[in-house]
């Protein structure tokens, strides 16, 4: 069912804050809205959208984990790759799959389509772990970000539940479960535009994407 590359299994005694949450890396889509292509591989000069997100990952997280149906297309970077549980595709089963493998109580989810993600978002959100809440999660004018969130195990027989049931949509397993939210003023302060909740599902997405990272490069 999964497939490991190599484990992480000699943590350090004391690095924070990625000890107690796993970083997961949803990579099961099927990229529709993109002609098809895998939006881990869309290129930003000699670099790959998944390249950023394992940057930031890397630094973080003790453990990594990369849910996907195609493991052999991500053999070159140090993760565990496992795949799904249950054989449908969408987010929350990547999500079950993620966090039913994670070796910790939490995990901190993205997706493989988010090129800007930065480490103190991440750091921000995992900060705010709380063992009596299920979810954590950033929330703006926009709503709830699902997919830049830490979810505990907790949640697992929840997920599993719903998926059983043909019932996809994250935010239901919200209505069971204590969720701690993330108001905006304090993302902004890790992230002051935000910009790590962008993603990019459409030729029009990749497009000012580049543009926001050729005019950083040039600031």
């Amino acid at each position: 069912m999964d497939i490991e590359k190599k484990s992480h299994s000699s943590a350090p005694e004391a690095v924070l804050p990625g000890t107690a949450c796993t970083g997961i890396i949803l990579a099961g889509g099927l990229n529709s809205r993109f002609d098809g292509k895998n939006k881990a591989f869309i290129r930003f000069g000699d670099r790959r959208v998944m390249d950023f997100i394992y940057d930031v990952f890397s630094a973080v997280f003790d453990e990594i984990i990369l849910v996907t149906n195609q493991p052999a297309a991500y053999l070159e970077w140090d993760f565990t790759i496992v795949t799904d549980i249950f054989p449908v595709r969408s987010s929350l089963t990547g999500i079950h799959a993620g966090l039913f493998y994670a070796q910790t109580p939490f995990v901190f989810v993205t997706a493989c389509d988010t090129p800007f993600l930065k480490k103190e978002i991440v750091e921000t959100v995992i900060s705010r772990i709380d063992p009596h809440a299920a979810v954590v999660i950033p929330e703006t004018a926009k709503g709830t970000e699902q997919l830049c969130a830490a979810y505990s195990k907790i949640c697992l027989p929840r997920m599993e539940q719903q998926i059983r049931n043909k019932q996809f949509q994250i935010k239901k397993i919200f209505r069971k479960l204590r969720v701690k939210k993330i108001p905006e003023t304090v993302l902004r302060k890790a992230d002051p535009d935000l910009i790590s909740f962008f993603n990019i599902n459409t030729a029009d997405d990749y497009a000012t994407a580049q543009a926001r990272l050729e005019a950083h490069q040039h600031n």
